[in-house]
């Protein structure tokens, strides 16, 4: 490996796909060597933008310019066949959100990568938003006791799937992914859904949780919001001794001790425009990415967490569609 790491791209979408290309193009420790996509003029303009090399197919690519990362951000029910592809030609890879949307297909995926020992990492990046660290730092210290509730709400417009449990599988993979970052793992869970009231399947949902440490929690999700609501998403984790909220995932910290009417709050400063900003993340991710891979460690978020997220989600459609309690660990 070179002393930056060479990473292809594969995605020309115009939001995350770009944003990739973006950040790998820019960094100290990393060199884009190429973008690959399906369309020959959006690929092309895309790599003329950031200065690397295009290509129309991924096996091509590989040979030629043998990345030593390769970056997968596809549209979000076509990741299965693409992330295989460069499994099985050797290649490390980090992907895009959801993993899959079939169990059976993640397990694949998880068995081919282990097989060839690859860094396989997934970019749930609202872990690295400040309000989140904050929150987790304070659970940790033991500024909340012990964890009693945790509630997750986060809704907005649909995308372009047409799967039925399209919120759920590609948007609440963040709710799930971060109630157990926070709360450790999901024991059960109970599902009701809205069915096909908006002519979007089962867009709308309530999840009942329960922890395995005892603590009980909530997940609301839904794509018949607007994620131009002020407050669009809300994470509160409340203990014995205290609460944390995080608003809106990059705006506000609030901690919380039992008794006490002060706050303690964090919020972005003037100059802070890094803080504040939802696709920092993401670079904030790569900054403990980057220094793992070269180390040759494990992924800071492995894609094994893409896999945990999709077994909760078919846990929650099991139930709502039989109307029972669904036990989701081991």
């Amino acid at each position: 490996m070179t002393e930056n790491v060479r990473v292809a791209v594969v995605g020309t979408g115009e939001w995350w796909g770009r944003e990739h290309t973006r950040l790998f193009s820019r960094r100290e420790d990393t060199e884009l060597v190429a973008v690959v996509g399906r369309t020959r003029d959006k690929t092309e303009k895309r790599a003329a933008e950031f200065g690397t090399t295009p290509y129309f197919d991924l096996h091509q690519m590989l040979e030629e310019q043998n990345p030593d990362l390769v970056s997968l951000c596809l549209p979000n029910e076509h990741h299965f066949e693409t992330t295989m592809q460069t499994i099985e030609a050797g290649f490390p890879l980090l992907v895009e959100k959801p993993f899959v949307f079939d169990l059976e297909e993640s397990n694949r995926l998880l068995a081919e990568a282990e097989q060839r020992s690859l860094f396989f990492a997934i970019n749930f990046n609202h872990r690295y938003a400040v309000p989140v660290s904050r929150a987790r730092e304070s659970i940790e210290a033991g500024d909340l006791g012990e964890i009693v509730f945790a509630t997750w709400r986060f809704g907005g417009e649909a995308g372009t799937s047409e799967h039925a449990q399209a919120n759920l599988i590609e948007t609440q993979c963040h709710g799930f992914d971060m109630l157990e970052h926070l709360c450790g793992p999901i024991e059960s869970v109970m599902a009701q859904m809205v069915d096909n009231l908006t002519g979007r399947g089962n867009s709308t949902m309530a999840i009942a949780l329960s922890f395995a440490n005892g603590a009980v929690g909530s997940l609301v999700g839904s794509y018949d919001s607007s994620y131009a609501y002020p407050n669009t998403h809300h994470l509160e984790v409340n203990g014995t001794e205290g609460r944390v909220l995080v608003e809106d995932t990059v705006r506000r910290f609030v901690l919380n001790r039992a008794g006490d009417e002060n706050s303690r709050v964090w919020e972005a400063g003037y100059f802070n425009d890094r803080d504040r900003d939802f696709h920092e993340m993401f670079d904030k991710h790569l900054d403990e990415l980057i220094p793992a891979f070269t180390r040759g460690d494990e992924p800071p978020i492995h894609a094994r967490a893409g896999h945990r997220a999709l077994q909760l989600a078919h846990a929650s459609i099991e139930s709502f569609e039989t109307g029972t309690r669904v036990v989701t660990t081991d």
